[in-house]
């Protein structure tokens, strides 16, 4: 609560003694002449002389009044809280309006937990909730990640009889997802007899805050099909990310389109938005083409480009657009510098990394965080640098943190150095991390050198702490669709086809000297049981279902969420050659653009 304003110590708000004396009439038009005073009001000086205007002629106790008044100065832009609820304070028998308009206000000023406050007072004054109390109190919920104050407060919903209010099911929709309870989301979405373009906002947002981009599609998409709905602008923004994470090209597009048709004017963000959607989607020379035509470029515009440069393996491109940023007077910050030393980890500019990693420190004064020391140990890593890497570790200023080590273990594995992955993996499993990857990581070393014995060991302890293997999956945008494959996946309904355009592919494969790359598989089997383990990839069964259903000469997207094997790797080289197709793969966060049997990567990754 505010603390005691100035104005209790005067008698302001007491009735006058001898109000001046005017007809029922006169009162009336002073009193609207009083409350046209107080809707002109620009600043809080204003709003003291209408204030001041209202006491003196008594209206102050006229509820309607009064009522204003509150909601002028609570709401207003230049408003004042300290000041509002000194005008609350004064208030005998505050209704349901003023308590709303006080919650409202301690919302719009960031002040959530007073926002419940002035709720629980409401209820113990006996003051009944309206279908208006509920948005802002879900909100304040939100923010404070309030789970179960905001399943309290969805009881009183029910027994008030709000339950089937619009705006009250909008706010419970997006104060779930921002809990985390997308369930109770979905099945507030999923009862709502009436649906509006906001409720529909919500449902993808709450989707979105998760990350479960694909079920934003999904929803999307059930929101086209309704035909019935113009998507709101932050809907399109969020589907860009959906897009983005997904690698879904044609659909990121579209939502383009739609923010050109519904927009005059394309703002910064969104236009930022854009770009990442692009060049994360594999369209670099459209994200660097917009990027281009920007008039006005903030650092996140430039960070989103330099990385996209990254992750395509452009890193001297990526080195150039850092320094057309540091020309445009803009100070690059340690977000910025993140991505340039990516890119130069990327594109293996070993020496360009150094350079810019001392010029972080003496000529912009950025302390190196443990992430920068992870590209770092990344960048020497990817170049083979192994010993380098770890002196590097260990001669460093603060304490390496989980990221530097893993950066050290992956490239471990890369380059089968079992002594120094044991080191990197040692360390992180002291720091209790919870990452199974870290684990998978050393078991699939161990199962390399053919160490079952260890490889047992490692298993075993991922069971006793309840840590399951990731799922490796592959999606492939067709026809405006995200399809998903698993690894020897039988789930899809077209897998009958997709299993006998492999063996087609195979039989092609043979002719350009392919022979299967068994070693990639991790398990104690036989070859031939490797063979067949290969054959169903996740990404080989991606290509296979984009050829069947793409007519020839059409680019194949696939996006991964695990880093692809150097048998995919190969055989996606091949596949290119022999049915003349461009291939983009997103490997986590790098792109592989395969055509006429190369790779973008230059086999570097």
């Amino acid at each position: 609560m505010a603390g005691t304003s100035v104005l209790q110590q005067t008698n302001f708000f007491s009735p006058p003694a001898d109000p001046p004396q005017f007809s029922e009439l006169n009162l009336r038009l002073k009193e609207q002449q009083c409350l046209s005073l107080l809707k002109r009001c620009k600043n809080l000086e204003d709003f003291k002389q209408a204030h001041a205007q209202i006491v003196k002629w008594g209206f102050f106790w006229n509820s309607f009044s009064a009522s204003n008044l509150v909601a002028a100065c609570a709401l207003s832009d230049w408003g004042s809280l300290d000041y509002a609820c000194s005008i609350f304070q004064q208030f005998h028998e505050p209704g349901t309006f003023e308590f709303n308009t006080m919650i409202r206000a301690h919302v719009k000023d960031m002040n959530f937990q007073d926002a419940l406050v002035f709720y629980y007072e409401m209820l113990e004054r006996g003051v009944e909730p309206d279908n208006f109390t509920y948005p802002a109190l879900f909100k304040a919920c939100a923010w404070l990640k309030a789970k179960e104050e905001g399943m309290q407060i969805h009881g009183h919903v029910f027994k008030f009889g709000f339950e089937s209010d619009l705006y009250v099911q909008n706010s419970l929709i997006n104060m779930y997802g921002k809990c985390g309870e997308i369930q109770h989301s979905c099945a507030v979405f999923e009862q709502m007899d009436e649906k509006s373009v906001a409720s529909w906002s919500a449902i993808i947002a709450a989707n979105a805050s998760l990350g479960m981009w694909y079920e934003c599609l999904m929803v999307f998409g059930n929101m086209s099909s309704e035909g019935c709905w113009r998507p709101e602008e932050s809907t399109l923004v969020t589907l860009l990310s959906a897009c983005t994470h997904l690698g879904a090209l044609d659909l990121g597009k579209c939502t383009h389109g739609a923010l050109l048709r519904n927009i005059s004017e394309l703002n910064v963000i969104v236009q930022t938005s854009l770009i990442d959607m692009y060049v994360k989607c594999g369209y670099l020379e459209k994200g660097l083409s917009l990027f281009k035509k920007m008039t006005k470029r903030n650092q996140m515009s430039y960070t989103v480009m330099i990385s996209g440069l990254a992750m395509q393996g452009h890193g001297e491109e990526a080195l150039g657009i850092y320094s057309m940023m540091l020309e445009e007077g803009l100070d690059p910050d340690d977000v910025v510098y993140v991505g340039v030393l990516s890119s130069c980890s990327h594109a293996g500019l070993v020496d360009e990394g150094f350079n810019c990693f001392d010029r972080m420190k003496s000529e912009h004064g950025i302390e190196p965080t443990a992430q920068h020391y992870g590209c770092m140990v990344d960048l020497m890593g990817k170049a083979g640098m192994i010993n380098e890497a770890l002196e590097f570790i260990n001669s460093m200023p603060i304490k390496p943190n989980d990221v530097v080590w893993r950066s050290l273990l992956s490239a471990c594995r890369v380059h089968c150095n079992l002594e120094i992955g044991e080191i990197a993996a040692k360390h992180l499993f002291e720091s209790n991390s919870q990452n199974a990857g870290d684990y998978v990581i050393l078991s699939n070393m161990y199962a390399r050198a053919e160490k079952w014995v260890e490889v047992a060991k490692i298993r075993t302890e991922m069971a006793r702490k309840g840590f399951n293997q990731v799922t490796g999956f592959s999606l492939v945008d067709v026809g405006r669709r995200i399809h998903k494959f698993v690894s020897q996946d039988t789930s899809h309904p077209r897998c009958g086809n997709v299993y006998e355009m492999i063996h087609q592919m195979e039989w092609q494969l043979k002719f350009e000297g392919y022979s299967p790359d068994t070693s990639q598989v991790l398990l104690d089997v036989d070859e031939e049981e490797k063979r067949q383990r290969l054959k169903g990839h996740s990404q080989k069964l991606a290509i296979a279902f984009a050829l069947i259903h793409t007519s020839k000469g059409t680019p194949i997207r696939i996006a991964r969420n695990l880093r692809m094997c150097s048998d995919c790797h190969t055989y996606t080289k091949l596949i290119s050659i022999i049915y003349e197709r461009e291939i983009t793969v997103r490997d986590r966060n790098q792109f592989h653009h395969f055509k006429n049997g190369t790779c973008s990567c230059r086999d570097y990754w």
